[in-house]
């Protein structure tokens, strides 16, 4: 019965996660380009100010142990990752006023090589040849796609291409500057600190670049369209979209999370089609499933470029403590929690430190798929 009770929370979950992550993505176009509230910075801010709200609230209920920030070097940390966070999600909302969310969505698949190219520039983190070759069907795949499509616009080609590579390069911070096993947070108690320093920050880019934003939004609440509350809907689920990832994270193993993640991404592009019935052709397509086909890949490549990894670290460690071994030769206990864990050695040993740095890290950007913009 408990077995039972637990796969069907799981379930609900994982439904919540897909609707929460499509709807924001859906209603957001509609907005921007369907119901002409072509505003994105100021889309995003009254996102960023839900999640504020929402997550203060969770805090206060004591329902989910949010974890602390522990020092003022941290909290700056914290707060660096927030714009690079913010800017990204900006982005991504300006594309989606000139271009469909099939192609942002495709132009998003391409993340894993934006986040291999800026781990080897900023850790000089190498990985493994078949990751490498994973990424060429990712990179072609998109390139079709862009020559075939039939709503392609530079702006918003431009402006996904970046949100894409800020969203790689959030990842790569977040590996680098929380590093220290203290410093690290779960996805929800990230969002806590982030939203508020990221509405801040989008309070004077609003004013700046949409200084009309909030007067026609006036306007729109006032013809009885119904724009508040579809606004406001739309706010709370971008909060629901992080706390999904949290919930599905924590319900779910890393590989299944992976699988979801992919799936999730191809179920986003059919419902965008079926909704806003963009035109679409059979070489977008095949640009599409050609990427599709390198994000599974990539996925399959890193994880067991992880396995050896861990494996390699184990075996370096020796055999001070006698433990019962597994057929491979290797203590069964410790191999199990390193390939748990991901990043066993991380604080250990003091020598080799950059190596040890560069191997957790590559633990900490397992590939979860297609993960949204929204997600912290």
């Amino acid at each position: 019965m408990q077995g039972s009770t637990s796969t069907f929370v799981t379930g609900i979950v994982i439904v919540g996660w897909y609707t929460s992550n499509i709807g924001v993505l859906l209603v957001n176009k509609y907005l921007l380009s369907v119901y002409g509230f072509k505003f994105p910075a100021f889309l995003t801010l009254c996102h960023m100010l839900a999640c504020s709200i929402m997550s203060y609230a969770l805090a206060i209920s004591g329902m989910v142990n949010l974890q602390p920030v522990k020092s003022r070097r941290q909290f700056y940390k914290i707060a660096t990752l927030a714009i690079v966070f913010c800017v990204a999600v900006v982005l991504g909302n300006v594309s989606l006023k000139f271009i469909p969310v099939s192609f942002n969505q495709a132009i998003g698949a391409t993340t894993p090589a934006f986040t291999a190219l800026l781990a080897a520039i900023m850790l000089g983190h190498r990985e493994t040849k078949s990751v490498y070759l994973s990424l060429v069907p990712v990179i072609v795949g998109i390139v079709i796609a862009s020559g075939a499509e039939p709503m392609f616009n530079v702006v918003g080609f431009c402006a996904a291409l970046t949100a894409t590579a800020g969203r790689a390069l959030k990842s790569v911070l977040q590996g680098l500057m929380l590093s220290d096993s203290s410093e690290k947070m779960d996805s929800l108690s990230l969002l806590l600190y982030m939203a508020p320093v990221a509405t801040a920050a989008l309070v004077p880019i609003t004013l700046f670049f949409e200084p009309t934003a909030l007067a026609n939004a006036i306007v729109l609440g006032q013809t009885g369209q119904g724009f508040w509350p579809l606004l406001v809907f739309n706010a709370v689920m971008a909060y629901f979209v992080n706390l999904t990832n949290f919930l599905v994270t924590k319900h779910t193993s890393a590989l299944t999370l992976q699988v979801l993640g992919n799936a999730k991404g191809v179920v986003a592009v059919i419902a965008s089609v079926l909704v806003f019935r963009n035109p679409v052709n059979v070489y977008t397509v095949f640009g599409y499933l050609v990427t599709v086909g390198g994000v599974v890949a990539y996925s399959s490549a890193k994880r067991q470029s992880r396995k050896t990894e861990a494996l390699k670290r184990l075996a370096a460690k020796g055999s001070d403590v006698e433990q019962p071994r597994s057929p491979q030769g290797t203590s069964a206990t410790a191999e199990s929690r390193l390939l748990e864990k991901g990043d066993g050695t991380s604080n250990g040993g003091g020598h080799n430190h950059n190596r040890s740095l560069s191997s957790s890290f590559s633990d900490k950007l397992m590939p979860r798929g297609f993960s949204s913009l929204w997600e912290a």
